[in-house]
C-alpha cells in the first residue's frame, strides 16, 4: 500500500505551489511576493544606512568646519566674508573637487575588492592613492601662491582679490590634508567602518569651534586666524583617521607600509584622473557661478548672497553626498561579489530615499526663505539678496538629491571615464552658456545665470544618468567587476616582476 500511495503522487502537478489557479492561491502568491520585496528593501535599507547614517554625520560635521569659518569671518565684516568665501569656494573648492574626484577611484577599487573578499588589496590601493594625490597637491600649489592675480584676471574686485589671495596662502596646509583625508575616508567606507568617521569628525568640529574663537577673538588674528584654525582642525581629522587605521582598527586590510605601493602608479594615476575629471566637473560647476557674479553690479553683496546660498546648499549636500558614498560602496560591494540584482536593488533604494529627503529640505528652504541667511550675516542688503535667490536654492537642493546618487552608481560600477564626458557636455557646453545667455543677453542678472545653469546643465545631466542607470545590464556589470578585481590584483605583482 505504501508503494502504491507513493506512485499515486506522480499524478499531482509538479508546479502546483508556483502556479496558483484559485483566487485565494493567487492572493497568497502576491502577498508572499510583496512580503519578500518588502524584506529585501528593508534589508538593503539597513545596509545602506549603516554607511549613509555615519557618513551624513561625518560630512555634516566636516563641512560645518567650513561654515563655522565663514560665520566667524562674516561677523568681522563684508570684505572678510567675501575673501573667505572666494578663497574657500573658488581656490580651495577648485582643488578639492579634483582631489576628491581622484580619490573616488579608491572607492571603486576598494569597494569591489572588499566585495570579492580580497582584503589584502585595500591597504595597497590606499597607499598608491596617497602617492598620486600628494604629487597632485604639489602640482596645484601655484593656484594658492598666485591666487590674488588669478582672481583679478577673472574679474574680481581688487580689494576682494588681494584679501582672498592672502587667505589662500594660509590655506596651503589645508590643501595638503585633502590628499590623506579623502583617501582615508574612502578606505574606511568601503569596508563599512563608518562609525569612526563620525566620531573623529565630531572631535575635529568641537576643536575647530574652540580654536576659531581663540584665534579670531582672543588673539585677534582676524581672517588669517580663521584660516589657520581650519588648517589645524582638518589635520586633527586626518591624524584621527590615520591613527585608527594604522593602530589596529583595520587588521585585515592594513598590513603596514610597503614599497609595492610605488608599483603600478601610472595605471593607478590614469584611473584616478578619470575619476577626478568626472567629479571635479560637478564640483566646479557652481564655483563658476560665484566667479561670474563678481563681474555683476554691486559685486560684494551679490557674491556674499551667493556664498550664503552655496554654503546652505553645500551643507545640505552632505546628505546626498553620503548617499553618493553609500550607493557607491553598496554597488561596488555587490558587483565585486558577482551579485548584479542586489546592485540594482541598492540603486533603487538609494535614489528613492535620497529624493524623499531632498523634497523635505526643498520645502524647508521655501518656508524659511527670508530667515536662513541670518546664520551667516546680519547685513540687510545680503539678507534681501538671499531671499530673492531662495527659490533657486530650493530647486538646486531637489535636483542634487538625485544626481549624486546616480554618480555613486557610476563610481561603484567604474563608469567614471565616460560619465566625465557627460558632465563636460551638460555642464560646460550647455549649462554655462545658457546661464550666461539668461544673465547678460536677457538681463536677468544672477538669477538668470543660476537658473540657466540649473535647467540647462544639472537637470539634463541628471536625466541622462537616470536613463543610463535604468538601461544597465547589471549581470554584465557584475562580470566586468570580477574581471576588474583580478586585473588590479595582479597589476602590482606584474610590475614588481
Amino acid at each position: 500500500m505504501g508503494s502504491v500511495n507513493r506512485y499515486d503522487n506522480l499524478n499531482l502537478p509538479l508546479l502546483q505551489d508556483s502556479a496558483p489557479n484559485s483566487p485565494d492561491q493567487k492572493n497568497q502568491f502576491v502577498e508572499d511576493h510583496e512580503k519578500d520585496l518588502k524584506t529585501r528593501v528593508w534589508m538593503e535599507s539597513k545596509k545602506l544606512w549603516h554607511i549613509v547614517g555615519p557618513s551624513v554625520f561625518s560630512r555634516l560635521t566636516s563641512y560645518s568646519m567650513l561654515v563655522v569659518t565663514q560665520a566667524f569671518a562674516g561677523h568681522l565684516g563684508d570684505l572678510e566674508l567675501a575673501s573667505i568665501s572666494i578663497a574657500n569656494n573658488v581656490i580651495v573648492g577648485f582643488n578639492f573637487g579634483l582631489l576628491l574626484g581622484m580619490a573616488s577611484a579608491l572607492e571603486t577599487l576598494c569597494g569591489q575588492a572588499f566585495g570579492a573578499k580580497r582584503y589584502d588589496m585595500l591597504g595597497m590601493y590606499m597607499q598608491r592613492s596617497w602617492i598620486v594625490l600628494f604629487l597632485c597637491c604639489i602640482l596645484l600649489l601655484p593656484l594658492y601662491v598666485y591666487a590674488a592675480p588669478i582672481l583679478k584676471l577673472l574679474g574680481q574686485p581688487e580689494k576682494v582679490a588681494e584679501q582672498s589671495g592672502l587667505v589662500a596662502v594660509w590655506f596651503i596646509p589645508l590643501h595638503f590634508s585633502f590628499a590623506f583625508q579623502c583617501t582615508l575616508q574612502r578606505f574606511l567606507q568601503s569596508q563599512l567602518k563608518t562609525g569612526v568617521l563620525a566620531w573623529v569628525s565630531l572631535v575635529a568640529l568641537v576643536i575647530h569651534v574652540f580654536i576659531s574663537w581663540l584665534f579670531v577673538y582672543k588673539f585677534e588674528l582676524g581672517v588669517v586666524g580663521a584660516a589657520v584654525a581650519l588648517d589645524v582642525s582638518w589635520w586633527v581629522l586626518v591624524f584621527g583617521l590615520l591613527g585608527y587605521t594604522v593602530c589596529g582598527g583595520c587588521p585585515q586590510t592594513w598590513t603596514g607600509f610597503s614599497l609595492q605601493a610605488f608599483s603600478g602608479l601610472w595605471d593607478f594615476f590614469r584611473l584616478s584622473a578619470a575619476s577626478g575629471v568626472m567629479l571635479c566637473l560637478e564640483n566646479w560647476y557652481y564655483r563658476i557661478l560665484i566667479l561670474v557674479a563678481g563681474n555683476l553690479e554691486n559685486a560684494t553683496i551679490t557674491v556674499n548672497a551667493l556664498s550664503v546660498c552655496m554654503s546652505i546648499n553645500g551643507w545640505e549636500m552632505m546628505i546626498p553626498l553620503a548617499f553618493f558614498a553609500g550607493t557607491g560602496v553598496r554597488v561596488a560591494n555587490e558587483l565585486g561579489a558577482g551579485n548584479g540584482k542586489a546592485a540594482k536593488l541598492a540603486t533603487k533604494v538609494a535614489v528613492v530615499q535620497s529624493t524623499i529627503i531632498g523634497i523635505f529640505f526643498c520645502a524647508l528652504i521655501m518656508i524659511f526663505h527670508d530667515k536662513f541667511a541670518l546664520i551667516f550675516s546680519s547685513s540687510k542688503d545680503v539678507l534681501e539678496a538671499v531671499d530673492k535667490l531662495s527659490h533657486l536654492l530650493a530647486i538646486t537642493i531637489l535636483l542634487n538629491s538625485v544626481q549624486p546618487v546616480l554618480s555613486g552608481v557610476a563610481v561603484g560600477s567604474g563608469w567614471q571615464s565616460w560619465v566625465a564626458y557627460i558632465n563636460l557636455g551638460c555642464y560646460y557646453l550647455i549649462g554655462v552658456p545658457v546661464g550666461i545667455l539668461m544673465g547678460w543677453v536677457f538681463h536677468l542678472g544672477v538669477e538668470g545665470i543660476w537658473g540657466g545653469m540649473i535647467f540647462g546643465g544639472t537637470a539634463v545631466q541628471t536625466a541622462i544618468l537616470a536613463i543610463i542607470t535604468i538601461q544597465s545590464n547589471w549581470d554584465k556589470e557584475a562580470k566586468k567587476a570580477t574581471m576588474h578585481v583580478e586585473k588590479w590584483s595582479t597589476l602590482g605583482q606584474h610590475n614588481q616582476s
